[in-house]
């Protein structure tokens, strides 16, 4: 089941939320929109539910224009931020509410939210009142009521954004797996990295009402588009640096070989040097020669699991992360050499 966003745009007077969004989806794929608050991702979801209707552009489903249909005629299934559960009702009314809407009988009804909560993990809560579920529970119980109605796309609006953080982790993997097993089609917005990183198959990166890159998670984070994209996926060291011949970039005038460089950059080019902190390593000798920087420790955090050392290497400041078993013997103020690996090293237009 293909969802096709053709050259949508959607404006709020003056404001323009979003600007020639022109996406395709393939059946089965959870998808993250990911980006950074008033980046147009709520505006685009709300688009494709049917609560927004767009400024210029179409919504198609298997080819069929979705783009005047109202949302209640969609069959999509959604789970706000705010879960909006009637707190008068039952977890089980909750969950069949659509259904009686529809005449479905009270039989039917019952055994509904019975399988549905055996697929969320909730078994044998159904009379209980919504009142006295916790947190995790709660969400459970909107993503069941959600899918009561068998919808073509699930579309899901920061749902786990109320949750403390170690409940919010274990349901990105139960939202996951449930997705999953389900194979249906899932549209998720977060403003988390990491969530997006765990959950999706493909990550939108929105900014400014554009989309800015769409990969899979592991694409985006080592191959990013551009250096917005490379800053906000995750933690980065962005150099700025100049283009000197097929492979080199200058910085502060030593040379860092690459691997590969971007099309269509003339020689002389400014450019943003991207290295992940894992791919940085420090040296307690110091090392005159390629890829190599000469700078002072300036902050080391222990953080049990790993190492945090930041340096200083004239006017800028490089992370480094490592296992507390290849930490270097440094302490702040100690002189060092900073490796930036040519094959870690992604080079970024300026």
């Amino acid at each position: 089941m293909a969802l096709r966003i053709e050259h949508v745009s959607k404006s709020f007077g003056s404001l323009q939320a979003l600007i020639d969004v022109d996406l395709e989806f393939p059946h089965g794929q959870l998808i993250c929109l990911l980006g950074p608050s008033g980046c147009g991702k709520t505006t685009l979801l709300r688009c494709i539910a049917g609560l927004e209707t767009p400024t210029g552009g179409r919504i198609r489903l298997d080819g069929e224009d979705l783009t005047g249909t109202p949302a209640h005629k969609r069959n999509f299934g959604m789970v706000f931020q705010s879960l909006a559960l009637f707190p008068h009702l039952s977890v089980g009314d909750n969950i069949v509410y659509g259904l009686r809407i529809r005449g479905v009988d009270q039989a039917a009804c019952r055994q509904r939210a019975a399988e549905l909560l055996e697929l969320v993990r909730l078994p044998g809560v159904a009379d209980r009142p919504v009142a006295q579920l916790s947190g995790g529970q709660r969400q459970r119980v909107a993503i069941a009521r959600a899918l009561a109605l068998n919808p073509k796309l699930f579309l899901l609006d920061e749902p786990l954004s109320a949750l403390d953080a170690k409940l919010r982790e274990a349901m990105q993997v139960e939202l996951r797996l449930l997705q999953r097993r389900l194979g249906i089609s899932t549209i998720v917005v977060t403003h988390d990295q990491r969530e997006a990183m765990t959950m999706a198959d493909i990550v939108v990166v929105m900014d400014h009402g554009r989309v800015q890159q769409v990969a899979s998670p592991l694409d985006t984070y080592r191959s990013p588009s551009n250096a917005f994209v490379a800053d906000f996926i995750g933690i980065s060291n962005l150099v700025p640096g100049t283009l000197s011949g097929a492979d080199t970039v200058l910085v502060d005038g030593r040379p860092i070989r690459v691997a590969r460089l971007p099309e269509r950059l003339a020689d002389g080019a400014r450019v943003i040097l991207l290295v992940r902190p894992e791919e940085v390593h420090v040296r307690s000798a110091q090392v005159d020669g390629e890829n190599h920087l000469s700078g002072e420790v300036s902050f080391v955090r222990d953080l049990g699991a790993s190492v945090e050392i930041t340096v200083r290497c004239g006017e800028q400041q490089l992370l480094a992360v490592t296992t507390p078993r290849e930490r270097p013997r440094i302490e702040i103020g100690d002189p060092v050499a900073v490796e930036l690996p040519a094959a870690a090293c992604v080079v970024l237009p300026s």
